[in-house]
């Protein structure tokens, strides 16, 4: 597999209120296509900013970000969106739903934004809303819905492109086990379907459908494991419940 992403050196140093903390410190991180990869590590290790920083939703202290052999860090804030918004998906950790669109609409936005016919759009909305368990609630609006609930919204929008590269910032992180199992079902068939996704989770059942489990710990990486086709994960700390 060939490189789709790489972090070389990787620093981000935060100014809060004139005390610099250090949220990540000479990261190195590569991510093959078609590979999946868990983030893991203690709260306030480094996972959501590495995250931020490798989808160019900020911008690093030090280092540099290399997508498919272009560096992204220094690209402009247009060239970035548009970068988001056909060769990568997001799922925030707290959902980042439109609250004036229905669920319906927050997953057809990025297929519109590209092009997408306004007929194709609401079909793949609708299959990935029933894939996810709530093809029900698709004309309700983000304030009526559970936080399981928008969550599932919030994944079908980033898997709405079939992009690249999936990024998920505690994808099942609000769900319940059911809920979680379903989530983390349409991830394995985006991954089947070639997609690379780049997940940071407390989950270990997330963890233990992944390639790779990289571990960061103060900032930095503390483990980075292969994992075998029926080899069970091995965490170096005890992972929060869900």
């Amino acid at each position: 597999m060939t490189a789709l992403l790489e972090a070389c050196d990787l620093a981000k140093t935060y100014d809060t209120g004139g005390l610099p903390v250090v949220a990540l410190n000479g990261v190195d991180l590569t991510v093959r296509r078609g590979e999946f990869v868990a983030v893991m590590g203690p709260s306030g290790c480094g996972k959501s900013t590495l995250l931020n920083l490798v989808a160019g939703l900020d911008r690093p202290s030090a280092g540099a970000v290399w997508f498919e052999g272009e560096r992204i860090d220094q690209l402009s804030e247009t060239a970035l969106a548009r970068l988001r918004r056909r060769r990568l998906g997001f799922v925030f950790q707290f959902f980042n739903l439109l609250p004036t669109l229905s669920a319906e609409a927050n997953v057809e936005l990025p297929l519109l934004l590209t092009g997408t016919s306004r007929r194709e759009a609401r079909r793949t909305a609708r299959g990935l809303l029933a894939d996810l368990g709530i093809g029900d609630k698709g004309r309700s609006a983000p304030s009526r819905l559970s936080g399981g609930q928008q969550q599932r919204v919030a994944l079908a929008r980033a898997l709405a492109n079939q992009p690249d590269l999936v990024v998920g910032d505690e994808p099942t992180g609000n769900l319940d086990s059911g809920s979680a199992r379903e989530v983390l079902g349409l991830l394995r068939e985006a991954h089947g379907r070639g997609q690379t996704l780049l997940l940071a989770t407390h989950d270990a059942r997330v963890a233990a459908a992944a390639d790779r489990v990289v571990t960061l710990r103060d900032g930095r990486v503390f483990d980075d494991r292969t994992l075998g086709a029926a080899r069970p994960v091995t965490l170096p700390f005890d992972p929060e419940p869900l």
